[in-house]
Parts: C-alpha cells; structure tokens; sequence
C-alpha cells in the first residue's frame, strides 16, 4: 500500500509548541511536506520582518522528527505554495481552524486533493501556544477593528444624504491578520508609530481623536474615517453618530459581558485574502438618499437587536447594512466573494466583510 503524501504550509516563525503539535498530527496521515513562507511573503502579508530568517526556519523545521522534507514556497501572497501544490501532488491538505480559507477549499477541489481541517489541541498537557501570543507578550498588543454596521456614513460625502450611526467591535489580537483583510490593519499601522505596545491608559475617546489626527494629516486627499480610529481605541461595542462631518457628533459604547459574549457567540470570521492591490472603491459609486437611509436604518436595527439578544432581527439588520455598502460602492465585492458568501449561504443567517474597503 502506497505511503500517502501530506501538505501543510505556513510561516513557521518563532517555531513553538504548537507547531510541533501540529505536524505531529498531520504526519499520522502520511508523509508530512511543510511549505515555508518566504521573508518577503511574510513582509508583504504582515507588514513585518521576521524573527528567524527564512534559511533559519527551514532548517528548525527540516529538524522536526515528523517532517519528511521542507522548502521554501517559491510563490507570494496567501497563497504562495501554489507551485509545490501542484508538483507534489499530496493526498492531503492539512489546515488548522485558524489556516483555513475556501480558496484553499476551491483549489484542493480543482486538483482533487483532500482538505483536513485540525483543532489547536497542545500536546502532552503542554499550554496552548500560538505565534501571535508569543509575539504580543511584549510586543504589540494593539486592538483591531470590525466594521458591523453602518460604516461609510463617517465621510461626509455619504453623510450629507442622511445623518446615521456607524457600529464597531474592538478585537483584541488573538491572530495576526494580514495587511488589508478588512481589520484596519493600516491605521493599525498608525497607532503602533504612537503607541507600540499598547494603547496609553488615557480616555479611549481622547486616544481615537488622537490617532485619526496623527493618520489624517493636513492637506491629505483622502480622510481615513473616524471609525477605524474609534474601533480601534475604544474598547467593547461601539457606535458612533455622524452628520456632514468626519468626526461623530455623539459615541456611545457598551462594555455589558453578557451582550458582548452573545455578539462574540454568533460571528463566526472567515479568513478571505487581502485586498486587491489598486483597488478604487470610488470609480463607481451610487450614494443618494434612498440608500443611505437603507445604510443607516440598517445600523439602527442592528444596534437594538444587539442589545435584546434578537438574533434574527439582528442578522437581517446584518445583512442589510452589507447590501447597503455594496449597493453604494458595487466594487466592495467581485465574484470571488461572491462565489464565498455562495458556499456559505446554507450555513449562516447572514454576511457581511469585516471592513468597508473590499478585503476579508
């Protein structure tokens, strides 16, 4: 009987536990072949250097007992491994929960190999460990931010149709998500020249001022809108209120453990691929009164479903807000998302992107 082959890829830095792990579970369903993120890869998807260069890496991993070989994936980008895909020819995929994405579901369906997805289950009683916590005791424990209703209505070219609220959710870093997936990752990038461990213990409102201000300087041509800054800075479930200006005339947050714990219970994130490199969300806009007031009706009704835990008046409101973006600037969504909100369409009672600028 033919030894099966085995695929897992990934970056491998700060190799820990939980890597180890990992490939010892994916080796018991054959010969395990790791794919290494390239130094560049990691820059451009992480905007940051690594820790162990990429020789350093190959070598830590070749010396894992349950890795038959490793290399360097030759490609970038998410998916970076495309070329050693096709050449191996592996039975299997593996992923853990966290490695996941229905592009690489597409592409094991279109080569006929078998996607395994893992739970991070640490072995021999050892603690959990993942290279984000690793990285953030320490370093960068900065929030990031989900857009979950409303947002657009913080410019003031959408706003001067109708004034409305805009909500979001402070994430703290328990994965590092990629440069432009939806998450403000670059005013993220902002915060961290102000502030690089942790955000001061100062008024949050004051600190989202502070930083819309420091990535919004004067003379700039296009305003990053306040709610990034805001989700960020301000922790918990926020919403904010804004009328023909950049800065909201009203905030109000909750920080109630049992609604946040009911949000956190329904919201299930999916890892799409970063934003398309020139992608101009406003060549094509459709931004009158009729929808932003499906914009900002929707941002409403999510707001009160939220805090009386009505989770189908909630995942209505959830899907209206996303048809209200993409109804305004179409280019938020090409057919590849749409191809992923179709395979999931059976599983979900709503989607949406987690930012307004088109990645996921």
């Amino acid at each position: 009987m033919a030894i099966k082959k085995v695929f897992v890829s990934g970056c491998y830095d700060l190799l820990h536990s939980g890597h180890v792990a990992f490939f010892k579970e994916a080796s018991a369903y054959g010969d395990l072949y790791v794919g290494i993120g390239s130094d560049a890869t990691i820059q451009e998807l992480k905007n940051r250097p690594t820790v162990n260069s990429e020789q350093e890496r190959l070598y830590m991993v070749r010396a894992v007992r349950y890795v038959t070989d490793a290399f360097i994936n030759s490609g970038s980008g998410i998916m970076d491994f495309m070329d050693e895909l096709e050449h191996l020819k592996p039975d299997y995929f593996i992923v853990n929960e966290d490695g996941y994405s229905p592009e690489k579901k597409r592409v094991c369906e279109l080569l006929g190999i078998e996607l395994k997805v893992l739970q991070r289950i640490p072995d021999a009683d050892l603690p959990e460990r993942s290279t984000t916590a690793l990285r953030t005791n320490g370093i960068c424990n900065l929030p990031y931010r989900i857009d979950l209703a409303g947002t657009w209505i913080d410019q003031p070219y959408v706003s001067e149709f109708g004034a409305g609220w805009a909500i979001t959710v402070s994430l703290e870093p328990v994965v590092e998500y990629n440069e432009r997936c939806g998450m403000s990752t670059s005013t993220r990038n902002a915060a961290k020249k102000l502030w690089p461990y942790q955000l001061p213990m100062e008024k949050p409102e004051k600190l989202a001022e502070i930083l819309f201000k420091y990535e919004n300087e004067p003379g700039s041509e296009l305003i990053s809108g306040a709610q990034d800054s805001i989700g960020i800075c301000m922790p918990g479930l926020v919403r904010h209120y804004y009328d023909k200006d950049y800065w909201p005339k009203k905030i109000e947050s909750i920080h109630d453990e049992s609604i946040l714990s009911w949000l956190e219970q329904h919201i299930y994130m999916v890892m799409l691929w970063p934003r398309e490199s020139g992608l101009d969300l406003l060549k094509e806009t459709y931004i009158n009164e009729q929808n932003v007031q499906m914009l900002t009706s929707a941002a409403n009704r999510a707001w009160n479903a939220i805090l009386e835990k009505d989770l189908e008046v909630f995942a209505k409101a959830f899907k209206d807000s996303f048809n209200a973006q993409i109804t305004m600037f179409p280019a938020m969504v090409n057919n590849k998302i749409n191809d992923v909100i179709e395979s999931y369409k059976e599983e979900v009672l709503a989607w949406k992107l987690a930012g307004a600028g088109g990645g996921g």
